[in-house]
C-alpha cells in the first residue's frame, strides 16, 4: 500500500454542501481522481489524488539507484578502482539535473516534493481549517480566497413591461369581506354601446372561423391556440362548455387590492374591459380560480410572459396594487422576456355609465265599484222584483199604488206585474 500512495500526490478541499458535484468535476478537469469524501453539516470534505508527474528529480532518484545497485554487487576490489570515478560522474548528473531544473522552472531547482506541490491545481482552495469529523482527511493551510466581481444588473428598458413592474403599489392582499360577482354589476354589460354583450364581443375577438346568429351572437367558432393549455378548442353555442372568458386579472383579486374601495362604474368597467378579458379552456380558468401570478401561472410556458404582461398592463390601468409575493413572481417570468413590451390600454374607459333602472309598468286604473241598492225609506212599501209583488198578493200594481217601482212596469203602461 505505501508503494501504491508513493506514486500519488494527494489533495485535500473543502467544499460548501451542495457544492459537492461541482468541485469534483473542476478538479477532475484537472486529472485529479476522487478518493474519499466526509460530508458534514455545512461543509464537505474531499480529498483527491493524481500520479505524480515526473520530474528531474524523478529521473535522478531512479538512475542513482539503480547505479548504485549495480555498484554493490562489483567485488570490493573493483569498487575500489571506480570509486574516484563513480564519485566524479555523480556530481556531473548532479550539477546537470540543477542547471536543467533552472532552466525549465526560471529559477532556483527545488526537490521533488516541492516540485510536486508547485503543480497548477484548480482555483477552488480549501477555505478553513477543518472539523475533526470521523472519517475526515487533514485538510492543509488556509489560503485566502477572492470574491469574482459580480456585474450589476442592466436596468429594463422604459416601456416594457418589466420595467413597469416597478411602478406598481405593493400592499398586503385585504379581507375578501364583501365580496360577490354582483358588486362589479349586470354581468357582460354592453359598456361599449354597440348594441352587443361582451361575452360576444370577446368571442367574435378571439375565434377565427365563426358561425354568427346574427351580427352579434356567436354560434360556433374556433380557438386556434388556447393561451392557457396550447390547445386548439372547438367553440358550440349550447353544448359542452369547453370555453370560458377568463378575467386576467381576477374580480375577487381585485377587490382584495383595491377595488372594494372603487365606485360602481370603475368596478364594472374593469369586468368588461377587452384588455382584461380572453377566451380560454373552461377547465384551466377554472383551476386559476382568483389566483395572481404568485399563484397560478398558465400551462403553457409560451403564453406565459404574454399573461403576466397583460396583468401588469391592468393593474397599472386600474391601480390595483400587488403583493410583495406576487411581484417577485412577475419580475421572475418577465426576466425571461426584458423585451416584452406593455400591452396598451386600450380604448375602453376606467369608468362605465352604469346601466338604467327599469321604469316602473303603469298599472290600469281599478274598476269603480257598482253603485249599492237604493234603500227604501223606513215604513214605506218595497218590492225587489215581481215575484215579491205576487207573493204579496198585490199585482198587477199601478202607478200610485205603495211599491210601485219603473223597474216593475217595464212596457211603461202605469200597470206593473201584469
Amino acid at each position: 500500500m505505501a508503494d501504491v500512495d508513493a506514486r500519488y500526490e494527494f489533495k485535500p478541499v473543502r467544499t460548501m454542501r451542495g457544492r459537492e458535484a461541482r468541485t469534483l468535476a473542476k478538479w477532475q478537469k484537472d486529472g485529479w481522481e476522487l478518493v474519499t469524501q466526509s460530508k458534514g453539516t455545512l461543509r464537505t470534505e474531499m480529498t483527491f489524488r493524481r500520479v505524480k508527474p515526473k520530474t528531474i528529480g524523478t529521473y535522478f532518484r531512479k538512475f542513482a539507484s539503480q547505479s548504485y545497485a549495480a555498484f554493490r554487487r562489483l567485488d570490493p576490489k573493483t569498487q575500489r578502482r571506480l570509486l574516484p570515478v563513480s564519485g566524479g560522474l555523480v556530481l556531473l548528473i548532479v550539477g546537470v539535473g540543477v542547471v536543467v531544473g533552472i532552466q525549465r522552472g526560471g529559477g532556483t531547482f527545488e526537490p521533488t516534493a516541492s516540485a510536486t506541490k508547485a503543480t497548477t491545481s484548480p482555483s477552488e482552495q480549501p477555505s478553513e481549517e477543518p472539523s475533526q469529523e470521523p472519517g475526515a482527511v487533514p485538510v492543509g493551510p488556509v489560503r485566502p480566497t477572492t470574491t469574482p466581481a459580480v456585474s450589476a444588473p442592466t436596468p429594463p428598458v422604459a416601456g416594457t413591461a418589466l420595467a413597469t413592474v416597478a411602478r406598481l403599489t405593493v400592499k398586503g392582499r385585504a379581507p375578501k369581506t364583501g365580496y360577490t360577482r354582483a358588486q362589479f354589476g349586470q354581468t357582460w354589460y354592453d359598456v361599449d354601446g354597440n348594441g352587443c354583450d361582451t361575452r360576444n364581443d370577446i368571442l367574435r375577438r378571439d375565434l377565427s372561423n365563426r358561425q354568427m346568429k346574427n351580427a352579434c351572437k356567436v354560434m360556433a367558432g374556433t380557438l386556434a391556440t388556447d393561451p392557457y393549455t396550447g390547445t386548439s378548442i372547438r367553440f358550440i353555442y349550447g353544448g359542452a362548455s369547453e370555453l370560458d372568458i377568463d378575467h386576467v386579472v381576477a374580480l375577487s383579486d381585485a377587490w382584495q387590492k383595491g377595488a372594494a374601495q372603487w365606485a360602481a362604474g370603475k368596478r364594472l368597467a374593469l369586468a368588461n374591459d377587452p384588455l382584461n378579458l380572453l377566451a380560454v379552456d373552461a377547465s384551466a380558468n377554472r383551476s386559476k380560480g382568483d389566483g395572481d401570478a404568485a399563484t397560478w401561472l398558465p400551462s403553457y410556458k409560451a403564453y406565459r410572459c404574454t399573461y403576466v404582461a397583460r396583468q401588469v398592463a391592468v393593474k397599472g390601468k386600474y391601480g390595483v396594487w400587488v403583493t410583495a409575493a406576487e411581484r417577485d413572481a412577475m419580475i421572475r417570468v418577465l426576466r425571461a422576456c426584458p423585451s416584452m413590451l406593455l400591452p396598451g390600454p386600450g380604448a375602453a374607459s376606467t369608468l362605465a355609465a352604469l346601466p338604467r333602472a327599469a321604469e316602473p309598468v303603469p298599472q290600469p286604473a281599478p274598476a269603480p265599484a257598482p253603485a249599492p241598492a237604493p234603500v227604501p225609506p223606513a215604513g214605506a212599501v218595497y218590492y225587489a222584483n215581481c215575484d215579491a209583488v205576487r207573493a204579496a198578493g198585490a199585482a198587477p200594481i199601478r202607478r200610485g199604488q205603495p211599491g210601485y217601482a219603473s223597474k216593475l212596469d217595464r212596457d211603461g203602461d202605469g200597470i206593473g206585474c201584469e
